[in-house]
């Protein structure tokens, strides 16, 4: 058991530390960083970082704009790929498994393929600089990353009994009435897995946003990029007075992921207690 602790404790700490060597250089002075006799822990603790990046932008602006545009694509991304999965799992059909490894095969697809095309046809539609641009496709389940979701919850539906459908079809329900009352409050552990997903993967998606958003793309990364790239430029012109350092861009990296690492921490918890809760298996 104590040498279970301690490796648990050694891959742990592998992991912690970059967090901890981020989050410590984040509030060291600068005069820490030039200092020999600083290794790891700041002699103070100094707002200073964050203050000189604040100036170039407004983060809770930046903060509420990308908590808008993943939440509303990851709610989308639940309900279009859950419905696909729904489908798959529920009816058979002519080229089923054909259909399935077309899905999978979509996911292999590089976006890098798709861009030029995509991007042509929100020009023609008039939807460039549009938030459309990304609800549409996680509506229709074509998202960022859908085909992966997609056989997520297929795989999950086919653990829970078709009899539950069965029942509340006799009792009057329409399927889509079953897939939103009975078979999707079954599958929190999928939902809660789709939403974590899709929140951080848009939230780190930065060269669609600038594609497709252009001028109008004010999330927390584009925001911090173009501080840093404004601060360096201050750089140059006064060298005496702004100087470009290593807490600074530390300041910006923690200022990106803090959000995700509350998401996270508060949606972990209800993911391992959706797991423990259920129980069903399939037929």
């Amino acid at each position: 058991m104590l040498t279970t602790y301690i490796l648990l404790l050694i891959f742990g700490f592998v992991f912690i530390y970059p967090v901890l060597f981020l989050i410590l250089r984040s509030f060291m002075p600068r005069d820490d960083f030039f200092n020999p006799l600083v290794a790891f822990v700041p002699s103070v603790f100094v707002l200073d970082n964050f203050l000189l990046l604040l100036k170039k932008f407004s983060y809770g602006r930046a903060l509420a704009f990308t908590v808008y545009l993943c939440g509303v694509c990851s709610a989308l991304q639940v309900i279009s790929c859950g419905l696909m999965g729904y489908g798959l799992s529920r009816y058979e059909f002519r080229l089923k498994k054909m259909f399935i490894a077309l899905v999978g095969a979509c996911f292999v697809i590089p976006s890098q393929v798709l861009m030029i095309p995509t991007y042509m046809q929100y020009s023609n539609y008039g939807l460039l600089g549009s938030t459309a641009t990304f609800f549409l496709p996680a509506a229709l389940a074509q998202g960022l990353r859908s085909p992966i979701f997609i056989l997520i919850f297929f795989s999950f539906f086919n653990t829970i009994p078709k009899g539950l459908d069965e029942a509340a079809q006799i009792d009057g329900a329409s399927p889509l009435v079953a897939f939103l009352r009975i078979v999707l409050p079954l599958s929190i552990p999928a939902v809660v897995l789709t939403v974590i997903f899709s929140t951080v993967w848009y939230w780190n998606e930065t060269y669609l946003v600038q594609l497709y958003l252009g001028a109008s793309a004010k999330t927390v990364i584009s925001q911090i990029a173009a501080a840093l790239g404004a601060l360096g430029e201050d750089a140059i012109r006064n060298p005496m007075e702004v100087v470009m350092n290593v807490p600074i861009k530390m300041a910006a990296m923690f200022l990106m992921i803090l959000p995700l690492i509350v998401f996270y921490m508060f949606l972990q918890r209800q993911f391992v207690e959706s797991i423990e809760r259920s129980g069903i298996t399939g037929e």
